[in-house]
């Protein structure tokens, strides 16, 4: 039976987790922001992606490969939403504020909707995991990603799964597979699960069936079969059809990324175990106890066969989508185990929550000098950066965007029309893309109108001490350096 709390304070409640989540990750992302801070590419791609959108062309990517299709790396049609909010606002900022939006929005959605089933306080604290917890912070601090809209998804089909709302589950569950090609395997195992519910008579999986209702019964077949087929197609298609078509060298690019070693190079190095205990704990350790808790396996097992050690530990984006399945696993455990015989809310299920919801909160405290938010303190203050200051490299910044967009571009309608060509490291690659169409440095056979590097960017940038000799040598004809200021160097093509 549902936990009785007024609608008023589970939507207060909801909202106040919602704001105070919004309000630390976009705290985070300013911080970012203004110390030029880029951890990966994947903003700048994200942001071309964005405004190919906003233009009604094909998510064209020079920053990937001169003429890259962004469909064909990973399968996230859903992102064609960015397009209408870009055109508003063109900026790679306006991408990391949409993420945070959403992670708000599912942590409200995630508060209020718990708050009907399990009394507010305990609600409020695994809330608070979801909008504030390691998960999430990892995830605003690497910056925009395709699962943010993952996240309200999965937290509104698993609220409906907990209040017994199959078809509405596995509507929203459904929505997963064009967020990316890996979901439609989490799609499926969580179909199974609905339909193993009505088969078999173990409490781990909902109880004895024949107790079951007739029609709850029949809903959770239906959906269970439905989402089955359904994550199983999407899944074949996009790894098999889609994907290949769609790249340029015709393949799944990451398939080079599984580790072709035995059981022993699967299970080590110590730091995947470090993982799953936190994992483990941020689900309560009674999450073990609820079949949500396998939902997060398909995920986990692609990152541990993977080759790529970040896949192996918090500090991405990676565990954030496996945040809701986690603490949906927790409510599903103790109202299992701790409901009366006669089916009423008892002190056994609340002493289950308060238990999984301590050790949920304490996930984030044990990883606390890992978080953004240890760091976010000193934001504010006015830093020296290789002698110079954070505010100085910023209105340099500036200024190169300014030189840029005043420069004139080259004419190719099928990606960014009247855009100049930039090569560009991480440091001013993400606010580049509004103005021009942007390359990474490791891109050959173009000509580009600019080359932008950061002596403080990386080891590779570092080392160049003429842009203009290096763009010559490296692209052929002749450079000029027009700005030379706090670390940010400009060379620009001579006619």
């Amino acid at each position: 039976m549902p936990f009785k709390t007024s609608t008023y304070r589970a939507h207060l409640a909801g909202l106040a987790i919602a704001l105070a989540s919004f309000g630390l990750a976009t705290a985070i992302s300013l911080c970012q922001w203004r110390t030029l801070s880029t951890p990966s590419w994947d903003l700048g791609i994200f942001t071309q992606l964005a405004d190919a959108y906003a233009h009604l062309r094909a998510p064209i990517v020079p920053i990937k490969g001169d003429g890259f299709n962004l469909l064909g790396d990973h399968f996230h049609p859903i992102l064609f939403l960015l397009g209408p909010i870009y055109q508003l606002f063109p900026s790679a900022l306006t991408l990391l504020v949409v993420q945070n939006a959403l992670f708000a929005l599912a942590a409200g959605l995630f508060t209020t909707r718990l708050a009907r089933l399990i009394p507010l306080w305990t609600a409020s604290g695994i809330g608070i995991v979801l909008g504030l917890g390691w998960p999430t912070q990892t995830a605003v601090a690497s910056q925009f990603h395709e699962i943010a809209f993952a996240v309200p998804l999965l937290a509104l089909a698993l609220t409906a799964y907990l209040a017994e709302r199959p078809v509405a589950a596995a509507a929203w569950m459904a929505g997963l597979v064009f967020v990316k090609e890996d979901l439609g395997i989490t799609v499926a195992l969580f179909g199974a699960i609905m339909l193993a519910r009505t088969y078999l008579p173990l409490r781990y999986l909902g109880g004895d069936a024949a107790s079951m209702p007739g029609a709850l019964r029949t809903q959770l077949r239906r959906a269970g079969v439905f989402l089955i087929g359904w994550g199983a197609l999407w899944f074949l298609l996009t790894i098999t059809v889609l994907l290949p078509a769609l790249n340029p060298a015709g393949r799944y690019d990451y398939t080079g990324r599984i580790d072709g070693g035995g059981v022993l190079d699967v299970l080590l190095p110590a730091s995947k175990w470090l993982l799953v205990g936190l994992l483990i704990l941020t689900a309560g350790a009674i999450g073990l106890a609820s079949p949500l808790f396998l939902l997060i396996m398909p995920t986990l097992a692609w990152r541990f066969v993977g080759n790529v050690e970040f896949y192996w530990w918090i500090g991405w984006h990676y565990d954030v989508i496996l945040a809701p399945m986690l603490l949906a696993a927790i409510v599903d455990a103790a109202r299992r185990y701790g409901m009366s015989e006669d089916g009423l809310f008892g002190q056994a299920t609340r002493r289950l929550l308060a238990f999984g919801t301590v050790l949920a909160l304490a996930s984030s405290l044990i990883v606390f000098k890992e978080l953004p938010l240890k760091r976010l303190a000193s934001c504010s203050e006015e830093t020296r950066v290789a002698g110079t200051t954070t505010g100085a490299r910023l209105e340099t910044a500036g200024r190169v965007v300014d030189l840029i967009a005043a420069a004139p571009g080259t004419s190719n309608p099928t990606e960014t029309p009247g855009k100049p060509d930039v090569v560009s490291d991480l440091t001013l690659m993400v606010r580049l893309v509004p103005v021009a169409r942007v390359y990474w440095v490791a891109e050959r056979g173009i000509s580009p109108d600019f080359v932008v590097l950061d002596a403080h960017s990386s080891r590779f940038s570092r080392a160049v001490t003429d842009v203009a000799e290096w763009a010559e040598r490296t692209y052929g004809g002749r450079y000029e350096t027009v700005l030379d200021r706090d670390g940010l160097r400009v060379a620009q093509r001579q006619p």
